[in-house]
């Protein structure tokens, strides 16, 4: 199908093939939900793309929880496009505001943990910021749902015998 040389390094290779798998669980709404199935049709086995996706999915938690407010301030400042996109990112993130308002701490695990569209650690990073919950509460909060997350894909996509 692909037959570019880096399309070619990406799918051969197992640095490839790590990459890619890192790549795709640090990506926003797909995050480890995809990554994990993507390192089991890439080959990888689960003793490395397990925690290797779990990893790469909490690598943008502190980003976002620390500069996400200033970014959207910054993009508010330029032109209706870009606030249209806060807005869009800021509803999302407020869709799922009373899962946090009624369990606050466990609220942004399972936020996290919650293996669905509209889940996982880029929206609850994001809800926290927004929320104001302290870096210090929130990074633990989500680090242990991206575990229980990559915990339940793990299973879903190595099956039971190949996780335990």
């Amino acid at each position: 199908m692909f037959s570019s040389p880096f399309w070619i390094w990406l799918t051969s290779t197992y640095a490839g093939k790590i990459a890619a798998s890192m790549f795709v669980s640090m990506l926003p709404i797909i995050e480890l939900r995809a990554g994990l199935p993507i390192a089991v049709g890439l080959g990888l086995e689960p003793k490395v793309a397990i925690p290797l996706c779990a990893i790469a999915n909490m690598i943008p938690i502190a980003p976002i929880l620390l500069f996400v407010q200033h970014v959207f301030r910054w993009m508010r400042r330029h032109g209706r496009f870009m606030e249209k996109i806060v807005d869009f990112f800021e509803k999302k993130a407020n869709k799922n505001r009373d899962i946090l308002d009624k369990y606050a701490w466990l609220g942004l695990t399972i936020l996290t943990a919650i293996p669905l569209p509209g889940t996982g650690a880029w929206t609850a990073s994001l809800l926290a910021a927004l929320a104001g919950v302290r870096f210090k509460h929130a990074v633990p909060a989500i680090m242990l749902g991206v575990v229980i997350a990559a915990a339940i894909m793990s299973v879903v996509s190595y099956g039971v015998a190949a996780v335990i």
